[in-house]
Parts: structure tokens; sequence; C-alpha cells
């Protein structure tokens, strides 16, 4: 049985959702603030987690951002007020997988998080360190460094070296990892992409204009050689 936790402080919302999982045959733990939310979210390490951004004591995106700071890999999928774009765009770029806009329809928010799901147990584990040159990675402690000098890296920046890793070799187009690390194909910003790729090649290649480790295939996409 599938487990969700469910971070929301409107109640005649919340128990709607408890009772529209329920019905689909899940495990469902209630939270009606973000501190709440982040520590059940963190012990009871549910399979999902469905997160208001406005919430008490602390907001949604908070809690987001704290859960994939402490590696936490939890499919996070956000609801947002209408007229909160902004929300969506930070929700995404701290690591949320995807968002539904209020009002929204039970259905269309179950489909969302099925997708949520198939695509996370589709996503082969990355290994728990992993070097290349002289880089070193710990994915369990979100720690790098290179040359023994420590690297700051984000948590997306982990996610995408963790796709790699996992493809290392492979020609991977941006629109795989849009959909693999941010979770958001239907949106377009393959730009996006690039501009993670380039900040990464300053921080792990020797030359960034000149790749050894993060390559452009040109008009596909990228290959890790690491």
């Amino acid at each position: 049985m599938p487990s969700v936790l469910i971070v929301e402080d409107d109640e005649a919302m919340s128990v709607a959702l408890r009772d529209g999982f329920e019905y689909e045959g899940y495990s469902v733990t209630l939270a009606k603030d973000g501190e709440a939310g982040l520590q059940l979210a963190s012990a009871a390490t549910p399979d999902l987690v469905v997160l208001d951004v406005m919430l008490p004591r602390m907001t949604g995106l908070d809690v987001c951002k704290q859960l994939r700071a402490g590696g936490s890999g939890v499919p996070i999928i956000m609801l947002t007020a209408r007229g909160q774009e902004i929300d969506k765009v930070i929700g995404l770029k701290l690591g949320a997988d995807d968002y539904v806009t209020k009002p929204f329809g039970f259905m269309e928010l179950m489909a969302r998080a099925e997708a949520v799901l198939r695509r996370s147990a589709g996503k082969a584990a990355a290994p728990a360190c992993y070097r290349f040159g002289e880089v070193a990675l710990d994915f369990r402690r979100h720690e790098a460094t290179k040359g023994g000098a420590r690297l700051e890296l984000s948590p997306r920046e982990f996610q995408l070296l963790g796709f790699f890793v996992q493809h290392r070799g492979e020609v991977v187009t941006r629109e795989t990892l849009l959909d693999a690390v941010w979770d958001y194909n239907s949106i377009p910003f393959t730009r996006t992409v690039d501009m993670h790729i380039a900040k990464l090649r300053k921080k792990l290649e020797d030359e960034p204009g000149d790749p050894r480790w993060i390559v452009t295939v040109h008009r596909l996409g990228y290959k890790f050689t690491g």
C-alpha cells in the first residue's frame, strides 16, 4: 500500500484529499503546518508528499528546500493558489516534482501523483559515492570535493550528476534531463538545462570552455564521460 503525507492547513481540503487517497488505496498521514510536515516527511519516509505552498509556521517552499537539502528524494507535489506563478517556478527550482493549481479536480491530482510515483520508481539508484578525475561525490551526504577542496553544489546539481552517473557514456537529451531531474517535461524550458550544465562545468571542469566530463553532443544533448 503506497503512503502519502498531505501537508495542508485548510481542514476541509485536507479531509477531502485524505478521503480521496484512501479510496484509491493509499495510507494517508496528515499535517497541518510546515514544521509538522517536515518532521513527518523526514521520520516517516512516505512514498509521496502533497505539500501546500501557503502554510503556518513554515512555508511549503521552505519544507521542500529543507527536504532536498537533507538528501531526501521523496516525490513532492506542491499545491499553489491561482496567481502564484512565481511559487510554482521557485518550487520546481527547489526540487518539487510537480505542482497543481487550486482549485483542481481530484482525478487530476491523482493522475499527477501516479505519474510522479512511476518516474520515481523507474529511477535507478545512484551509487552512494562516485569519483572521476579529481572530483569525489558523496550522494548520501550531498558533499563534493575537487582535489580535496570542498565544492558547493546545489541539490539540483547533485540530482543532475546522479542522473549522469547512472547514464554515463550515454547521450541524453535536454528533454530527458528535464523530465528526469526537474519532472516537468510539459514546460519546454530546455535553456534551464543549459544554464545548470554551464554552472556545473565551472565547478567541475579544469577548462569549462573545453569540457572533459560533461560533453555537448551537437543537436542531441549531453554525454557524461566520467
